[in-house]
């Protein structure tokens, strides 16, 4: 085969662990490891709700070869250079996995490569890309006829991601079973197995600090509160790649985050773990312990997770995709706080001196609108109802945690969400079908 480049396109950090990592794999499977023959580039554009660790966490794939971070990114959509300057292949493909669909166009013309893109929700530029990989057919019924042979319904690359996590856990049940597991099996991927006593809830709080001011210490309160009334609930917070353990610590320390006595929480300890067998514990007033997991993805965790208690963003799809319920917190004590918007209410909202002002103007609009229209969480988007419950407005824990109890005293309740969001994603198999594109774009 001749030699190829694919470049793989995206942004932000749902993007990059979720959508990135599986076709990667799948594009590695399907042309083999040898980089003299194909070789895997990985270049992300800005996102306003990106950390800046979105090229760490790319680079760390094996399967990719380079990584432009995106702070180089538009010298590139303009001019054609990395900023390491990097060779080009004669042969290539540009697959999308996130951004704005128009970069594909213009990249793939400089470049003079095939583009793919894969669309969720919506597909754009039919004209100029080459294949549409679309997770369910409704995004390709109204396309011109005469583009309708680009669309290929390949399914769900969330599902994609959260599939293979399962198949480990199904893996290592099944091994620990036959009595195969050894000292040697990673601990931390089975230490939250979930006996018949016991009920593991995860929380959610975000990973930028606009989410985390509020979410952090809501959602240990509403811990605290449910722990009181039912002792045998243990608690877990996975971790964001792009967050560490010290700055999570610091929203749940009322001394460095004065919102958290909004929500009559008392503050939690870091406990950093002393050997290999340990775990990070946040440690609250009460003594409840909640632990931290650093392990990404967390989806065979949270698969374990009888419910979750996510604020609003890629959470939810996660979520959604792996059938776990859920109940989406959006604390509006703080208006100011919330500055995690795409775009340009996004960069209106962060800008210096004049920042404070658009954030509560644009909160307000949206929470207005919200308001009236509702359906925040992805789920509920996709089904266009509420499968799983939002609650807005000035949340207290104990409202939010008898809620939690409700639904824990009726297990049923919990089934007929599970079963819902079940019924709402594509169809599994995506990354394989996209790398499918992917070699028949460079054959």
């Amino acid at each position: 085969m001749t030699q190829v480049d694919i470049l793989i396109l995206s942004n932000g950090p749902g993007e990059v662990t979720t959508w990135v990592r599986p076709v990667v794999k799948a594009l590695r499977h399907k042309f083999g490891d040898d980089r003299n023959q194909v070789r895997i580039s990985v270049v992300l554009s800005p996102c306003s709700n990106a950390s800046g660790k979105e090229a760490a966490i790319a680079l760390s794939y094996p399967e990719v070869d380079r990584v432009q971070g995106a702070e180089h990114f538009w010298q590139f959509l303009l001019w054609g250079k990395t900023f390491d300057n990097w060779d080009w292949r004669s042969r290539g493909v540009v697959v999308f996995l996130g951004g704005d669909q128009i970069f594909p166009v213009v990249i793939g013309r400089n470049l003079g490569y095939r583009t793919v893109v894969y669309a969720e929700w919506e597909a754009r530029w039919h004209k100029w890309i080459d294949r549409f990989g679309v997770m369910k057919p409704k995004v390709a019924a109204d396309v011109p006829q005469k583009y309708a042979h680009k669309f290929t319904v390949v399914g769900d690359l969330m599902l994609e991601a959260s599939s293979q996590e399962s198949l480990v856990i199904s893996h290592l049940s099944l091994a620990n079973e036959k009595g195969l597991m050894t000292n040697h099996t990673d601990a931390s991927t089975v230490s939250h197995k979930v006996g018949q006593d016991t009920e593991l809830i995860g929380l959610l709080p975000g990973s930028k600090a606009a989410k985390l001011a509020q979410g952090v210490p809501l959602s240990l309160a509403i811990a605290e509160y449910i722990h009181t009334k039912r002792p045998q609930t243990k608690f877990v917070i996975p971790v964001a790649p792009t967050l560490d353990l010290q700055t999570l610590a610091s929203f749940a320390d009322p001394q460095s985050n004065s919102i958290a006595e909004i929500f009559g929480f008392s503050g939690a300890e870091l406990i950093l773990p002393k050997d290999a067998t340990d775990k990070a514990l946040l440690k609250t007033a009460t003594g409840l312990t909640v632990e931290l997991c650093q392990e990404n993805p967390a989806h065979h965790l949270l698969s374990q997770c009888c419910i979750c208690l996510t604020t609003v963003g890629a959470n939810t799809a996660e979520l959604g995709a792996l059938a776990v319920p859920m109940i989406v917190l959006l604390p509006t004590q703080q208006l100011d706080a919330m500055r995690s918007w795409d775009g340009l209410p996004g960069l209106l909202a962060n800008l210096p001196g004049l920042g404070t002002a658009f954030a509560n103007a644009i909160n307000w609009l949206f929470l207005t609108f919200v308001r009236r229209k509702g359906l925040l969480a992805w789920p509920n988007i996709w089904a266009q109802e509420e499968i799983v419950p939002e609650l807005m407005g000035k949340l207290q824990p104990p409202e939010i945690g008898e809620m939690v109890l409700d639904l824990l005293a009726h297990p049923e309740k919990l089934d007929n969400i599970r079963t819902k969001l079940r019924n709402i994603r594509g169809e599994s198999g995506a990354a394989q079908k996209i790398a499918q594109i992917v070699s028949e774009e460079i054959g």
